[in-house]
């Protein structure tokens, strides 16, 4: 008699850059408990804006931590990308079934994909060949109602995996706030060309010495209808394919027809 074999659930690999506490990695961790064996490695400390940064010159630190029942979770003293590159080699000692990121507190939409911690430890996770997914949600309130973002991402994350994916698949998700029957859809996008203008406040600090605040109003210079900006502005999840390959081929080409460096 043939003896069965146990089939292995996928392996789900969860960060964030917002730290092992905060909501939305909870809200992630529920929206895909049940369809893989979910394993959270994330900060110990707030990472937004960290991009693609990791710990060089300095220990890094993991601790097993009790926080989302019996899924297993660390936390680290790194980036959101050192938390990659350590669930892969010294956690899971292999490449998850896909690596999800998020839900962020906070749009990472046009321009912010370049800056934000969610979506680099999304990349981090895709150059190893292991496909991945961003998560952000339209809201920066740490107490924003996150419902409606785990629907979405329970169905995105069930799609995704139903199918053989590209091993460098890298899709970045944006949530709009608000509850599930607002949404009216989920639309495939390009990035929008958008971005921040800038202002650096200056101020005066208790000792007399100059500091400068950041700040800036956002600005979106793409006006067309099929961009990131325009879905979420219309109330759509917006899902745009994401590459860390940076080459301008178009630009390329147009210099090699050039032979300007002949």
């Amino acid at each position: 008699m043939t003896k069965k074999v146990k089939k292995e659930l996928p392996i789900i690999l969860i960060t964030n850059d917002d730290d092992i506490t905060s909501p939305g990695i909870k809200a992630l961790v529920e929206a895909v408990k049940d369809l893989g064996r979910v394993v959270v490695v994330a900060p110990d400390k707030p990472q937004s804006g960290m991009g693609h940064a990791i710990t060089i010159g300095a220990p890094l630190r993991m601790r097993k931590m009790d926080l989302f029942g019996d899924v297993e979770s660390w936390q680290t003293s790194g980036t959101p990308v050192d938390c990659v590159k350590l669930a892969v080699d010294k956690v899971l000692h292999r490449r998850p079934d896909i690596c999800l990121s998020g839900i962020n507190h906070g749009a990472n939409h046009s321009i912010n994909v370049l800056y934000s911690g969610t979506m680099s430890a999304a990349m981090e996770a895709s150059i190893e060949g292991i496909p991945s997914i961003g998560f952000s949600m339209m809201d920066y309130s740490y107490d924003t109602d996150l419902s409606a973002a785990k629907v979405i991402v329970a169905k995105i994350v069930k799609s995704v995996m139903s199918k053989k994916q590209d091993k460098h698949l890298l899709l970045n998700v944006n949530i709009p706030s608000g509850k599930i029957e607002d949404i009216k859809g989920i639309k495939l996008c390009k990035q929008a060309y958008a971005k921040y203008e800038e202002d650096f406040i200056e101020r005066t600090d208790p000792h007399k010495k100059k500091y400068y605040w950041l700040t800036g109003k956002f600005k979106n210079f793409d006006k067309s209808k099929d961009t990131d900006v325009w879905a979420l502005e219309h109330n759509y999840v917006s899902v745009v394919p994401v590459q860390f390959d940076l080459t301008n081929y178009k630009l390329k080409e147009q210099l090699e027809k050039s032979k300007l460096f002949k």
